[in-house]
């Protein structure tokens, strides 16, 4: 196997690319957990909810809503990144276009295949409550996408922000997160007349106050991820990391009492609300708390063969992953195949081959799609307008934010297809090009990329 005899790049920190590896493999159980589907004892199909009225599913979202590290370590590699870029003398626009090209080129075929599912659906004349019911699952994962580009997109400007006055930045995204929840809870209790600021019981137009969020929030985290690639967390010795992090749960519960937020953090998700920017600190202290332990543990050759190759298919794995628990489950559903009731003990013994299942479906994908998360370098000399920068980027992020909002359908798929196509064309024709690399060569391209 290459990958084993490959060697990381000196001063790498190979705990980042662990971190980003175990947050996704951790998404993908999540919503596996979250996709009721079983059988009724007469063998017709069973939708349910099973984690509904389950006691310990909202403590246990506190650990496994995992995001806001996603984020922070997002922060951590767009400040050595940003490093880098300097270094080279390269402008800000081009730092945004590097991390618009690796977002959006693997989020263009998903997209492609979205539409092209949706128009041969509707043309079969499927049932639109079914099609409905498979498309917006599908489509939810997509709100990453918009929010990551986002923050990393301004990550240049926060940086100089946190340079000169770091706690005066983090208290400003910190208010403004508080005062955009204030706003939703006043508008969704006095205005709409609801009884709690939980998602699950608003309207849209509630949903929408809590849209600025997506910013606030995830801003807060890349900046914490700032703090963290500056050796703020790693100052502090272990008894002092434990007091953040339980100072932290503190805080997210106080929030959760006072602020009558969800006690599913999951819930929290989407729009993002104050706890998860909480959550961001914990979830930093705890990552420096352990990763002494992570560090060995990617000193090792396997470890470095596991999170080189899943890291170099990441986007990927997160992008296609709910299209393959629906392929699965849809084929189960169609071949005479034993399932439990979603919820029922059995059913919860099937979650390990299923992930198993979904992680090989999503391999033979991955096939094909993961020539798109190789970075393909900015032609040399040639200029883009800033103008066509932001333009590239607004058209990249605005259909997924959509699309988590109202939910995936053949319109928004066509426009969210034809917008991250505008987006690549106007970044640069180059980030079309899919050129395999030569034996050896993808893990030094997938790592260098990162760094810089």
């Amino acid at each position: 196997m290459v990958l084993m005899n490959q060697h990381p790049p000196a001063g790498r920190d190979l705990t980042i690319d662990f971190a980003r590896v175990v947050c996704v493999l951790l998404v993908v159980f999540v919503h596996l957990v979250l996709v009721g589907v079983g059988r009724n004892p007469d063998g017709s199909p069973a939708f349910a909810d099973p984690v509904n009225g389950t006691k310990w599913v909202a403590p246990a979202s506190w650990i496994a809503e995992i995001m806001p590290l996603f984020f922070v370590v997002g922060g951590f590699a767009a400040r050595v990144g940003w490093s880098s870029s300097q270094r080279r003398g390269e402008s800000e626009g081009a730092f945004v276009r590097t991390r618009l090209a690796r977002l959006a080129r693997p989020a263009f075929p998903l997209y492609a295949f979205l539409t092209i599912a949706l128009i041969t659906a509707t043309l079969l004349g499927v049932d639109p409550a079914l099609l409905n019911t498979v498309a917006i699952p599908v489509g939810s994962v997509l709100w990453f996408l918009g929010a990551y580009m986002l923050v990393q997109a301004l990550a240049p400007w926060m940086i100089r922000w946190h340079e000169r006055a770091p706690w005066l930045a983090l208290a400003c995204l910190l208010a403004a997160a508080l005062l955009v929840d204030t706003l939703r809870l006043v508008v969704g209790i006095w205005w709409l007349g609801l009884d709690r600021i939980d998602p699950a019981g608003y309207g849209l137009g509630d949903e929408l106050f809590g849209l600025p969020n997506v910013a606030f929030v995830w801003l807060f985290a890349q900046q914490i991820g700032f703090c963290l690639r500056d050796g703020w967390f790693s100052r502090l010795n272990a008894w002092r990391l434990i007091l953040v992090i339980v100072a932290g749960f503190g805080a997210v519960a106080l929030l959760v009492w006072l602020g009558d937020y969800s006690r599913s953090m999951l819930t929290n998700q989407w729009p993002p609300t104050t706890p998860l920017a909480v959550l961001a600190i914990v979830q930093a202290a705890a990552f420096t708390l352990f990763n002494p332990a992570l560090a060995a543990i990617m000193r090792t050759k396997p470890a470095q063969a596991l999170v080189f190759w899943a890291g170099s298919r990441l986007m990927s794995i997160y992008l296609w992953h709910v299209t393959a628990i629906v392929a699965i489950t849809g084929l189960l559903l169609i071949l005479p195949w034993p399932m439990p009731y979603p919820g029922s003990a059995a059913w919860w013994w099937t979650r390990l081959p299923m992930m198993v299942a979904v992680f090989a479906l999503v391999w033979l994908i991955s096939l094909w799609t993961a020539r798109y998360e190789r970075p393909v370098p900015e032609a040399p000399g040639r200029s883009v307008p800033p103008l066509a920068t932001v333009v590239a980027v607004v058209a990249f992020v605005v259909p997924s934010i959509i699309i988590s909002a109202y939910g995936l359908d053949l319109p928004l798929a066509i426009i969210a297809v034809a917008a991250t196509g505008l987006s690549l064309l106007l970044i640069r024709p180059g980030a079309w090009v899919v050129a395999p690399p030569r034996a050896g060569e993808q893990v030094k391209a997938k790592t260098e990329a990162d760094a810089g």
